[in-house]
Order: structure tokens, then C-alpha cells, then sequence
């Protein structure tokens, strides 16, 4: 009776070992831990995959460069983008956020993911809060990026 549950327990952690063992590999995340265990895909070697990642901060340097397998965070990209464009051009996107339309604020629109469809309404509350979002002459690009994001998630 003692070697059937021996023998019924085995079954069972075999059969769980079986369905962990052959489970995807984005369970371990990216990082140096991922390059180093590629195309090992039993249940140790995702553990040892995992470990390494979160070892040394390395899997945080991956997400934020960008390497090691990682993609880099793309709201970090985007504003990168955002930040550079409005320090570029704030005088013309001045202009066009005042006046409502314009190839600037069509820029600004898809550096924000705005979708095609709400462009317009974007374009409207933008001119509407101009006084919002240029505070005075010597706003700075931090602030009209501040301020723009302050109108957009007031509703």
C-alpha cells in the first residue's frame, strides 16, 4: 500500500513538473539571464533564467536601454520625442496650438498616440486652454509639456 502512494505521488509531480517544465518561455522576462538560457525551456533553467535577470539590476538596464532582449519602455521614447520636439519648435507650436491646426500641432498629436479620429478634439482643447499651457513668455519646454498633460487629464 506504501509503494502504490509513493507511486501515486511521483505520477502527480512528474505530471506538474511536465506542464511547468514546457511552459512559455516569456515567464523569465528579458534580460542577460534570458540570452544565457535561449532555447532551454525545463523548469530549471527558466528559474535560473528568472534569477539571472533580476540579478545585479540588469534586467532594468535592459528596459531602460532598450537591450538585452528588453524593449525600451515606450512612454520613456515617446517622451524623449516630446520633449526634443516642443524645445525645437515652440514658438511654431505656439502658433498652431492658438490658431487650432497646423503641421506642428499634427506633430504633437502622434508624438501623443492621439488616434486620427480625435485629433480634432484634441486640436480644439489645446486652443482653448492656450493661456493654460503658455504661461508666459519665458515658459520653458518642461512646463509647456507639463501643462499640456495637466489639460489632457483634467477630462
Amino acid at each position: 500500500m506504501r509503494k502504490l502512494g509513493v507511486l501515486a505521488a511521483a505520477a502527480c509531480f512528474g505530471l506538474a513538473f511536465a506542464s511547468v517544465a514546457s511552459a512559455d518561455k516569456s515567464n523569465v522576462g528579458c534580460g542577460i539571464g534570458t540570452l544565457i538560457f535561449e532555447g532551454k525551456d525545463g523548469l530549471v533553467s527558466q528559474v535560473f533564467a528568472a534569477t539571472t535577470n533580476a540579478s545585479f539590476g540588469n534586467q532594468t538596464f535592459g528596459i531602460t536601454s532598450g537591450t538585452l532582449e528588453c524593449q525600451k519602455a515606450p512612454t520613456l521614447m515617446s517622451y524623449e520625442r516630446l520633449n526634443r520636439f516642443v524645445g525645437d519648435n515652440m514658438d511654431n507650436l505656439a502658433m498652431d496650438i492658438s490658431r487650432g491646426q497646423g503641421e506642428y500641432l499634427a506633430t504633437l498629436a502622434v508624438l501623443l498616440d492621439v488616434p486620427v479620429p480625435e485629433r480634432p478634439a484634441l486640436y480644439s482643447r489645446l486652443q482653448e486652454n492656450f493661456a493654460r499651457i503658455y504661461t508666459s513668455d519665458d515658459v520653458t519646454q518642461i512646463d509647456v509639456i507639463r501643462n499640456i498633460e495637466t489639460v489632457l487629464s483634467a477630462g
